[in-house]
């Protein structure tokens, strides 16, 4: 098993279509200790529920918005539980409206929200599990983002800006903790019927492009998503840092 007896953190846990679930899935399988992060104490007993399903340590909630949430929790987990291993930030949002409307009318609130949230959020994260001691030798980070990052996808808009912060924040770190011997990467998922992605508009059309034009002729599984993860997580993946990994049936690679 790749991760076993590995303590991994997924941040941003929402509910069972979530590629953070499918992460879990998979890394439990791989014989993982799991902790999990997720937004709102008003959806614990909602978590707990989910959760309830496989093997894991503990959940907490955490605005990622907030340094001193992310603080807390990673204390938390040194405290009671020893230094981790392996941190999956599966964290995004953006503002409906900044979804639904052209992206020239992206408000300024509405653009820092969605970096915040979607990017910061990660730096915030290596920087505290760095100051605090919270990582062993040989760590990986691992974040989720989208094609939206390097393509225009309608209805993408600032999402696509806040994902490609995010992967250009995955290069800096990696560079910042590499010497420390913790790894910083990125997975490029394809599409999936998330509950964020139904903030997109026409995604259904997406799904239906990707399937057509993508080389293996189908969209990508959360489950499949997470063995890259996994990957990502272990070991096996040791001399790879600061990239961002396509798990999209290598749509990405088509021109048309």
């Amino acid at each position: 098993m790749l991760l076993e007896k590995k303590k991994i953190l997924i941040m941003g846990i929402r509910n069972k279509w979530s590629i953070a679930w499918g992460t879990a899935l998979k890394a439990v399988e791989n014989g993982a200790e799991l902790f999990f992060t997720y937004q709102g104490e008003e959806n614990k007993e909602k978590i707990e529920s989910l959760l309830s399903e496989i093997l894991y340590k503990k959940a907490y909630t955490c605005d990622a918005s907030k340094d001193s949430d992310i603080e807390s929790v990673l204390k938390k987990i040194k405290e009671e539980y020893g230094k981790l291993d392996g941190i999956v930030h599966c964290i995004a949002h953006a503002n409906t409206e900044d979804l639904k409307n052209d992206f020239i009318y992206t408000s300024k609130d509405g653009f820092s929200h969605a970096n915040d949230v979607s990017a910061y959020s990660l730096v915030a994260t290596a920087r505290l599990a760095k100051e605090l001691e919270v990582l062993n030798e040989n760590a990986s980070i691992v974040s989720l983002t989208y094609y939206g990052s390097t393509k225009v996808l309608p209805g993408y808009n600032v999402m696509g800006v806040a994902k490609a912060a995010l992967e250009c924040s995955v290069r800096y770190l990696a560079d910042n903790l590499g010497p420390h011997g913790v790894r910083v990467n990125a997975i490029s998922a394809g599409p999936i019927k998330t509950l964020s992605a139904k903030g997109i508009k026409d995604f259904g059309t997406i799904l239906d492009i990707v399937e057509e034009k993508a080389p293996l002729r189908k969209n990508v599984t959360q489950e499949e998503v997470g063995d890259t993860v996994v990957f990502m997580l272990s070991q096996m993946s040791r001399a790879v840092t600061g990239q961002v990994l396509y798990a999209d049936n290598g749509y990405n690679i088509m021109g048309l």
